[in-house]
């Protein structure tokens, strides 16, 4: 990359070539880490780790109901993006919306009994999945880094009341 200073502005903190190493180290691990889990998910349960997501965060809410806008949040996700997934999981049955009572143009979304068991069904070999790509690879120290890594990294890129440019606010 080169080190000429753009537009007359301050010139770039590249990286080092450790930062370098890592950083291509994090992208490739993490592409991979998806894309092992995606195939996974699509080969037991017929659907991809998004969905996946979404079942598990719908079968932890009270009465299997949360609002769209706090599933798009927590998935990080857009609302367009959410709203074609929760239309798939209707049209395989697991999921259904609803009005919501408190407000009138808000909706939940309700994980159905036929979704419960799906999620059942597709639980054990997921986190088999994720155990055998992340956890039995790693120390209980490195769990305890790789967690404490990951928080900072997402509080950096989600900070509060910053009004930034995050997926469910679009």
């Amino acid at each position: 990359m080169t080190t000429a200073s753009t537009a007359g502005g301050p010139e770039p903190r590249w990286l080092s070539d450790e930062e370098q190493r890592v950083w291509r180290s994090y992208l490739h691990a993490t592409t991979l880490l998806e894309d092992s889990l995606d195939r996974q998910l699509q080969r037991d349960a017929g659907m991809p780790h998004i969905y996946y997501g979404l079942l598990v965060q719908l079968a932890e809410a009270p009465r299997r109901r949360r609002r769209m806008t706090e599933l798009a949040r927590d998935a990080k996700i857009t609302r367009s993006r959410l709203s074609h997934a929760i239309a798939r999981l209707e049209k395989n049955g697991w999921v259904r919306r609803e009005d919501c009572p408190s407000d009138k143009r808000g909706q939940n979304a309700y994980l159905t009994d036929e979704g419960y068991e799906v999620l059942k069904k597709a639980a054990p070999g997921h986190v088999a999945a994720v155990r055998q790509a992340i956890f039995d690879r790693l120390s209980p120290e490195q769990v305890r880094q790789l967690g404490e890594i990951t928080r900072i990294m997402t509080e950096g890129l989600e900070p509060d009341g910053t009004g930034a440019d995050l997926p469910w606010l679009r």
